[in-house]
């Protein structure tokens, strides 16, 4: 894997981040203190998501990663290459490679989301408090865009095109002819985003429903607060 240095210090944010977020002011009740609070919301729940994944068998272990291998529709190889590139050993080492590939993608990406979340400002911040269980997950993602797929694509290309040629993988790959790699890395890098925003989604979602989780006073007191607006709009509603 490549990247050590940053990977450990994501790490090291990941782990000493709680810690440093405790103090902090217990009620949300101005509209600063509730930003500042889904920036940490959203500061804890990547870090978190992006930890694991970034590690060397983080997609492969995570379920709600969902990766799946790109097909290679356009392969012009013959009936025996494509068989063989449909092979189970070949299967699998697709499947290690590619999640190699990601965890790499991932860790690429992981500057871009951690400095979006610094300088996020919020529409309506209590709208995203008391909204759905990734509603500050969905907001950034929203903010971010496409430039999250920017970040990653030269990563995965790289990753395509640096198979072992020690592996099953690179003769066979090599041998294939036709196979559209710019489309295969594009699809791969949809499938990784998509997956680090539902692994962070899963975070924000674990901690709205137990605030203590997230180690964060601050962060715990706007849950807890939402909730009770919430329930007191519901009361008042009916």
């Amino acid at each position: 894997m490549t990247h050590f240095t940053r990977r450990a210090l994501l790490i090291g944010a990941g782990i000493a981040l709680p810690g440093l977020m405790v103090a902090g002011c217990a009620t949300t009740a101005m509209s600063g203190d509730m930003t500042e609070a889904l920036r940490r919301l959203l500061t804890i729940s990547s870090e978190r998501a992006l930890t694991r994944l970034v590690s060397d068998t983080g997609f492969l272990n995570d379920p709600a990663a969902g990766l799946t291998i790109p097909g290679v529709e356009g392969d012009r190889s013959g009936a025996v290459l494509g068989a063989l590139l449909r092979s189970a050993p070949v299967q699998r080492e697709l499947t290690l490679a590619i999640n190699r590939i990601a965890a790499d993608a991932a860790d690429r990406a992981a500057p871009l989301i951690l400095n979006s979340i610094r300088s996020l400002t919020f529409s309506d911040a209590l709208g995203i408090v008391r909204g759905g269980p990734t509603a500050a997950t969905g907001y950034l993602q929203q903010a971010i865009g496409d430039r999250i797929l920017d970040a990653m694509l030269p990563e995965v290309g790289r990753g395509l095109r640096q198979f072992d040629s020690q592996s099953v993988l690179g003769p066979v790959i090599g041998a294939a002819t036709g196979i559209n790699v710019s489309a295969i890395q594009r699809t791969l890098t949809t499938q990784v985003a998509q997956a680090i925003w539902r692994a962070i989604g899963n975070e924000e979602a674990a901690i709205r429903n137990d605030p203590a989780r997230a180690g964060d006073r601050l962060v715990a007191a706007m849950l807890t607060s939402g909730r009770l607006m919430g329930a007191s709009q519901g009361a008042a509603d009916r």
